[in-house]
This record gives C-alpha cells, sequence and structure tokens, in this order.
C-alpha cells in the first residue's frame, strides 16, 4: 500500500504543483492587491472585499462553465481518441467565449444595485467603478481558461503556470505605477488595481493562445481544426458537465460573498477584517484546488482506460497530500495568527478582529481540502448532478442560516458568520465524500 501511494503520489505531485503555483501566482496579486489598496485606507480595501465578493460570483460561474473542458480532454486522451480532442477544444472555445460575454453584460449593467446592499456610502463609491473595470477582463480571462482546462486535461501543466507567473508580475508592476501614481501618472486607488488587473488577463489569453497555437505536441489537433460545423451534442455536453460545476462553485463562493455583505452590515472594520483572514485562507484554498485539479485529469484519463482500481487509489492520494497540507496551514494560522494581519494593514481594530477570524479559518482547513478534492475527483468521473445538491445543501441550507443565527440572533457579530462557514464546509467534505466511497466502490464490483 506505501508503494502505492508513492507511485501515485509522484504523478499527482507532478501534475499538481505548477496548477498549485498557477494558483498561488494568482492569489500573490491578490494579496499584493490587498496590501497596496490597504496602503491607501481601509475604505478602499472594505470596497475591494464588497467589489471582490460581488465579481467573484460571476468569475466562478465562468471558471465553473470552462472546467467542463478537463474531464472530456482526459477521457478522450485516455481512450487516444484525437479527433474527438479536436472537437473539445473548438466546442470548449465557442462555449467560454460566449459565456464570457453574458457575464459581461450582466455584470455593467446591474452593478449599480450595490447601492441596496446597505453597505457604507464611501465604500460603495470607491467599489463600483473598480468592479466596471474588473468586469472587462472575464471575456479575455475565459478564452484562457479555455486553453488551460483542454491541455491540463491532457496532463500539461506547467505551461499555465508559466503564463500565470509571467501576467502576475505585470499585474503587481502595474498595480504599483496605477495604484500610487508612479512614471508621471496620477494615482488611480483601488480604480488602478483593477485596470492591472484587466491588463493582465488579456496578455493571459495571448500568451497561452500562442502556446497552442505553435508547440508542436498540439500541431494534430490544428491541422484538422475548422471555423463552423459545430456539433449540438458536445455543446450539451460541455453545458450538461459545465452548469453543475459552475453552480457547485456558486454554491461555495457565493456563501462567502453573501457573509462578507453580513459582516458588511456590521461595519467597515469587520468587513476589512473579514477580507484579510478570507485572503490568507484563499492562499492554503488554491494549493488544495491544485491537487483536485490532478486528481480530475488522473480520475479522467483511468476512466477512459476503464482502470478502476487505480481510478481510486489516484483520488485516495490525492485527499492524503491535501489532508497533509491543510493540516499544516491550519496550525501555521493559528500560531501566526496576531502577526499575518499585521502584513496588511497598520490599523489595531482591524488585526484584532482578524486574529480572531484567523481562529476560525484554521478549524476549517482540514474540511475545505476535503470537499474540494472530492469535487475535483467526482468531477473527473463527469458526476456534477448529485455533488451540486450537496453543495447547496451544505452552504446555503446549513452554513449561511446557522452563520445568520450566529451573528445576529446570538450576537456573535462576524466570529458568528465565520462559524457557520465551518460548519456547511464540514457537512459538504463529509457527504462528497461518502458520494465518491460509493462511486468507486460501485464501478469496481460491476467491473
Amino acid at each position: 500500500m506505501f508503494t502505492d501511494f508513492k507511485k501515485h503520489f509522484r504523478i499527482n505531485l507532478k501534475l499538481a504543483y505548477p496548477v498549485m503555483l498557477s494558483h498561488l501566482g494568482q492569489m500573490t496579486v491578490g494579496v499584493a492587491d490587498n496590501v497596496m489598496v490597504g496602503r491607501v485606507g481601509k475604505e478602499s480595501l472594505a470596497a475591494a472585499s464588497l467589489a471582490n465578493s460581488i465579481f467573484m460570483i460571476f468569475l466562478v460561474l465562468g471558471i465553473g462553465m470552462s472546467l467542463a473542458i478537463t474531464p472530456q480532454a482526459a477521457k478522450a486522451d485516455g481512450e487516444k481518441n484525437n479527433p474527438l480532442l479536436t472537437e473539445i477544444l473548438k466546442h470548449g472555445l465557442l462555449v467560454n467565449v460566449i459565456f464570457g460575454i453574458l457575464l459581461t453584460v450582466a455584470i455593467l449593467p446591474g452593478r449599480d444595485l450595490i447601492w441596496y446592499l446597505n453597505q457604507p456610502e464611501m465604500v460603495v463609491k470607491l467599489a463600483l467603478p473598480y468592479l466596471g473595470v474588473i468586469a472587462l477582463s472575464l471575456i479575455p480571462f475565459m478564452v484562457f481558461q479555455a486553453f488551460r482546462q483542454f491541455i491540463e486535461g491532457l496532463g500539461y501543466t506547467r505551461q499555465a503556470m508559466y503564463v500565470t507567473i509571467t501576467a502576475n508580475i505585470i499585474n503587481i508592476v502595474l498595480n504599483y505605477i496605477f495604484i500610487f501614481g508612479k512614471l508621471g501618472m496620477e494615482p488611480m486607488g483601488l480604480y488602478g488595481a483593477g485596470l492591472a488587473t484587466m491588463i493582465s488577463r488579456v496578455i493571459m489569453a495571448i500568451l497561452l493562445g500562442l502556446f497552442v497555437l505553435f508547440d508542436r505536441r498540439f500541431s494534430k489537433f490544428w491541422k484538422v481544426f475548422t471555423v463552423g460545423n459545430f456539433s449540438f451534442p458536445l455543446i450539451r455536453e460541455n453545458l450538461r458537465l459545465g452548469i453543475p460545476m459552475a453552480f457547485q462553485l456558486i454554491f461555495e463562493v457565493s456563501t462567502f460573498s453573501i457573509a462578507a455583505i453580513m459582516i458588511g452590515w456590521i461595519g467597515a472594520t469587520p468587513l476589512a477584517a473579514h477580507q484579510i483572514a478570507l485572503n490568507l485562507a484563499s492562499i492554503s484554498y488554491m494549493v488544495a484546488l491544485g491537487i483536485a485539479s490532478a486528481s480530475t485529469i488522473r480520475v479522467g484519463n483511468q476512466l477512459g482506460k476503464k482502470d478502476y482500481h487505480t481510478l481510486r487509489n489516484a483520488a485516495m492520494t490525492s485527499l492524503a497530500m491535501a489532508t497533509m497540507f491543510m493540516a499544516t496551514t491550519a496550525i501555521l494560522f493559528f500560531a501566526g495568527r496576531y502577526w499575518l494581519p499585521e502584513l496588511y494593514i497598520g490599523d489595531a481594530d482591524v488585526q484584532s478582529m482578524a486574529a480572531t477570524l484567523l481562529v476560525v479559518a484554521a478549524l476549517f482547513q482540514l474540511s475545505d481540502g476535503i470537499q474540494v478534492v472530492m469535487l475535483g475527483s467526482l468531477r473527473g468521473m463527469a458526476d456534477v448532478r448529485i455533488p451540486t445538491i450537496i453543495t447547496l445543501l451544505a452552504y446555503w441550507g446549513m452554513g449561511l442560516p446557522l452563520g445568520y443565527v450566529l451573528a445576529f440572533v446570538l450576537d456573535m457579530g462576524a466570529v458568528g458568520v465565520w462559524i457557520g462557514l465551518w460548519a456547511g464546509l464540514s457537512l459538504a467534505a463529509a457527504m462528497l465524500f461518502i458520494r465518491f466511497d460509493r462511486l468507486t466502490k460501485r464501478l469496481i464490483r460491476t467491473a
């Protein structure tokens, strides 16, 4: 068993670490954004939290839709079906671009609805232009995602990492120039951070598109690539997988967005503290998400080969990897709860509140790691309907209502909201593990 674990660990890590670094690179930009914006003032940091909470709902809808490409590509690769892989790339690009346009159109006219969320007036005034400019980044981001999920489904995970890290470095440099007004420019504050994000995402789409177009490993797909002659069954398959995956993500991410809105009702100080604690928790989540992506690839590939024992063992190894890492971050969050918030802002009240929230964040690390890896494994099996129902029940049926009761009925404030989040994540982790365990055992018995 230990030899089998080591074998899968090496394969999973080879697939996962570039995805981890790519996600961590994106989170580094998020940390840099918050640190730089925090230097402008706590109202700007709170506005970034509010706008990003809303924008993330649309962004994860797009990410969820694009995730449909990976299990299709991994399964077709396991079957050695190159003509089908070409069609998966073409239809994935089509669906992603259309979806990106729809998401952008949905944000721009509706952003003034923020005024009705009962947030501090100055926070809303700063959030509106920032939300407008980052909305424009959705279309190039969806193009990038189409190429990324396709090549990752084939096991090429390093290329997207290189592109992401390059674009993130550009983003940080542009942040410094735009936010603080360097090189003769006027200081733009929070809006400058949004402009830097938009430009960097355009660069990401261009760079990865050029790689897939010109790299010889993908020439066999482009030789038979044709524009037009779209297949409705393939579009339908993208939607069948993508829409539930999008809702899986939306139920989880919108839970944190609604939590931010509820905490905003309490005041700007707890909202800024929430942004700091959530930003740090998101860093560890991105590593677990990288492991989950590797699990999706391995499971989908073994499903195509009909090797169900290897499928299960690969996924269980991913689960062990995520559990060990998240246990480590839980310890780090608890031990560093006082000095970590100091990296973001000098306000003592915000630091104290963030330290308290980091204790709860440490508690839900294991649950968060388990649920994201099990979701990734089930996606590799193209099992999306039941996991979507599970996430709905766990986050909206339990996490948010419990958080509201603890925060406003029992007067626990922001801490109560975060305890509700922990409970929802724990329920999701348990139910998704049971689902995967039953499905894989059934596949093995049937085979």
